[in-house]
Formats: C-alpha cells, structure tokens, sequence
C-alpha cells in the first residue's frame, strides 16, 4: 500500500476513533475509566454510581454524564438488575481496540517513512 492510501486509512480509523478519542480526552472521563479499572479486580459484574462518586470526588450528576459520553463512545458497557445499573470496563466488546489499532498504525506508518526518508 502506496503512502497515500496509508494517509486515507489512518484518516478513516481517525473518523471512526472520534467519539472514543474526544471521550478519553476529558481528565474527568480519564479519573472514571481509572476507577473502573481498579474496580475490576474487586467486584466482577462492575460498580455503581455511588461507589464511583466516592473514587472520584464527583457528583452524582457529573459522574452519570460522564458515563453517558463513554458509553455513547463504546468505551464502557453497563449491567443492570432490576433499578441498580453496574458499570465496567469490557475490552473485547469496547472501542479500546480501535483506538490501539489506530496507535498501532501510526507508529508503524511514521517508523516506516521515517526509515524510508532516512536512506
């Protein structure tokens, strides 16, 4: 594949990457995705709310947005019993993946051309 073509690849993955890309970008969402990291060992189904306000020294309100935006970013799934909704952090089924592919692209394009530039 030509450089060109790369360049309109990486342009496409950056398009499809946006919402996961804006999302992660907030320190706010940042200090949530932590939080359902560390959760992950502890509980397995994923944690509430409440147990991320405590975390995180947010509101509830400002946490519940925050979640919103990574869910809607494919970035957090969500399990709910009854009226409680647990929070998690699923890799497999997330845009965490798409975002490494992304990375991943980068750096084999710009270590490419780099090598190719420097003979």
């Amino acid at each position: 594949m030509d450089k060109q073509e790369r360049l309109k690849r990486l342009a496409k993955e950056f398009s499809e990457c946006q919402k996961a890309l804006t999302a992660i970008g907030d320190e706010t969402r940042q200090s949530i995705i932590i939080a359902l990291i560390e959760s992950e060992s502890d509980c397995e189904q994923g944690i509430r709310v409440g147990e991320i306000t405590k975390k995180t020294h947010l509101s509830r309100p400002a946490v519940s947005h925050h979640l919103k935006v990574l869910k809607d970013a494919n970035l957090i799934g969500v399990n709910r019993e009854g009226t409680m909704n647990y929070y998690y952090l699923d890799i497999t089924k997330s845009d965490f993946f798409k975002l490494k592919r992304l990375f991943d692209n980068i750096e084999s394009f710009i270590t490419e051309f780099q090598d190719e530039s420097s003979i």
